[in-house]
């Protein structure tokens, strides 16, 4: 049974930052990522690593960073210099493409960034 923990959310001030970490149980994967659905929006992507290639969102290149470590099974994501439009719900995310496509989300983790 594959589970995704995640932890790290929080209140910070507008240039801060914040580190959120998703550990999976019950497999592995090769691709990892993070969403976010800020109140009344649809959930929208924010980075992705497949074993060792990344991919962003436009609006946090260069601020936010995903990295992996495949000894804890963890995925993370460093976000630095935060804005209050990134407040919003995150969502560690699982996919398994062998045979189709299989999602897997965790419960999400709240990041609120004060102005």
């Amino acid at each position: 049974q594959v589970q995704l923990v995640e932890s790290g959310g929080g209140l910070v001030q507008a240039g801060g930052s914040l580190r959120l970490s998703c550990a999976a149980s019950g497999r592995t994967f090769s691709s990892l990522g993070w969403y976010r659905q800020a109140p009344g929006k649809e959930r929208e992507f924010v980075a992705r690593i497949i074993s060792w290639t990344t991919t962003y969102t436009d609006s946090v290149k260069g601020r936010f960073t995903i990295s992996r470590d495949n000894t804890k099974n963890t995925v993370y994501l460093q976000m630095n210099s935060l804005k209050p439009e990134d407040t919003a719900i995150y969502y560690c995310n699982a996919r398994d493409t062998v045979g189709g496509r299989t999602d897997y989300w965790g419960q999400g983790t709240q990041v609120t960034v004060s102005s």
